[in-house]
C-alpha cells in the first residue's frame, strides 16, 4: 500500500517562500515518477511539477523559475521549493506518484493513481 503524506504548507505574503515535503511510504522508489498537483479555489486540479528516476523534470509554465522539485537519494522524500509566491499559487497541494511506465509530464501527474491528502498553501497580497 503506497502512502503519501504532505507537509510544509502555510500562509505567506506574496513574494514569500515555502518548502513542501512529501513522505513516500510503500513500494515506490527513486525510479518512479513523483510530482505535485494543486487545486485552487474554483479551478480544476492541475499539475505543477514532476520528476522521474532518469532525472527528467518538468514544470507548469507559470511556476518555471520559481518552483524547484527534488527528491532525496532514497526516493522516499519529495520536495517542492516555492519561491516568489503569488496569490495565484494559493491552493491545496498534493503529492502524486505513479509506477513503471509512468510519464513525467505535468499533465500526466493529474491522473497519477496515488495521491496524498494535501497541504494548504495560502498566499496573501
Amino acid at each position: 500500500q503506497v502512502q503519501l503524506v504532505e507537509s510544509g504548507g502555510g500562509s505567506v505574503e506574496a513574494g514569500g517562500s515555502l518548502r513542501l515535503r512529501c513522505a513516500v511510504d510503500g513500494w515506490y522508489n527513486r525510479r518512479h515518477c513523483k510530482g505535485w498537483v494543486r487545486q485552487s479555489p474554483g479551478k480544476e486540479r492541475e499539475g505543477v511539477a514532476v520528476l522521474d528516476g532518469d532525472g527528467d523534470i518538468n514544470y507548469k509554465e507559470a511556476v518555471k523559475g520559481r518552483f524547484t522539485i527534488s527528491q532525496d537519494n532514497s526516493g522516499n522524500t519529495l520536495y517542492l521549493q516555492m519561491n516568489n509566491l503569488t496569490v495565484e499559487d494559493t491552493g491545496m497541494y498534493y503529492c502524486a506518484a505513479d509506477g513503471y511506465g509512468c510519464r513525467a509530464t505535468v499533465i500526466a501527474t493529474e491522473s497519477y493513481p496515488y495521491r496524498g491528502q494535501g497541504t494548504q498553501v495560502t498566499v496573501s497580497s
